[in-house]
């Protein structure tokens, strides 16, 4: 199926599946979607369909066959054709290395925030005629946060709810001197990917959530082997089953209508005059900012 100027009935619940996860099994009356997006292709084609009764959309952000590097992903184009199929709300998910004691190698963490280390990747709908400010203060829903927490105790799983997930450019890991010094600055998590996805779903005005996948200790535990990709992803596979859990559960107890800040977070981040942005801009970004413009 191919989608290119059709916008799809909104209050849908997007799905964003990190390493290890390339599909969602459960998923009633599948479509694979191609969209086309003012901004390039997206990571793979969308699915589309019904689980727990709700209806979905699911993205494997690396591709199918995990061919996309961190540095490589086409942030724009996802969540763009995210909004297009009629998302509200996405549930990312994503493996993450631990940099405190207390998380463990498989525990889930839903964190709050974030801090940036990546270089120049473009996180924001913004630009070229166009200027405009959001508030990422809080850059994760609250509310749907608290569902994804319920839905892990839920599952079973050991959990930790809040805490700061450093977004590093990748694709090595840490060197030895900076995951010690991120430990100094209190970060929870370290990952890859997820900065870019809050920064646009938060313009785009969707509500948005990490789930975390720890896997490892990154390599500031003495204690612990230092972090390979052979570890991780050894633990990603058992962390994968723990998150279609959590996932499952969490489908189900998501209402229909959002009473939170996302709703209408860039109602008043335009500063550009309108009759200043030029219409290729206005066309470009109508599904974004149309109500605004």
């Amino acid at each position: 199926m191919y989608i290119k100027d059709i916008n799809m009935t909104n209050g849908r619940i997007g799905i964003i599946g990190g390493s290890g996860l390339y599909n969602i099994e459960g998923i009633s009356d599948v479509e694979n979607v191609k969209v086309e997006t003012p901004f390039g292709d997206p990571s793979d084609q969308f699915i589309t369909g019904k689980l727990e009764g709700k209806s979905v959309v699911f993205l494997p952000r690396h591709g199918k066959t995990h061919s996309i590097l961190p540095s490589e992903l086409n942030f724009r184009a996802n969540i763009y054709g995210m909004k297009k199929l009629g998302v509200e709300r996405i549930i990312a998910v994503s493996a993450v290395g631990s940099m405190k004691e207390e998380i463990k190698p498989l525990d889930i963490v839903i964190p709050d925030q974030f801090i940036d280390r990546t270089q120049g990747r473009i996180g924001s709908f913004f630009g070229e005629g166009i200027v405009g400010h959001v508030s990422l203060a809080d850059p994760i829903c609250s509310v749907l946060a608290n569902t994804l927490h319920k839905a892990a105790n839920s599952a079973g799983a050991t959990v930790h709810k809040g805490g700061t997930y450093i977004c590093i450019e990748g694709p090595q890991f840490s060197t030895r001197a900076e995951s010690l010094t991120y430990r100094q600055w209190d970060v929870s998590v370290i990952g890859m990917t997820n900065l870019q996805e809050a920064r646009l779903a938060r313009e785009a005005e969707i509500c948005y959530s990490t789930l975390a996948l720890s896997t490892d200790y990154d390599c500031w535990h003495e204690g612990e082997e230092d972090v390979t990709a052979e570890i991780v992803l050894q633990n990603i596979m058992k962390n994968v089953d723990t998150a279609k859990a959590i996932i499952k559960h969490a489908i189900p107890t998501i209402e229909g209508e959002r009473n939170c800040g996302c709703v209408n977070a860039s109602s008043n981040a335009i500063v550009t005059r309108k009759e200043n942005i030029p219409d290729e801009v206005k066309e470009r970004l109508s599904l974004i900012f149309g109500k605004y413009l």
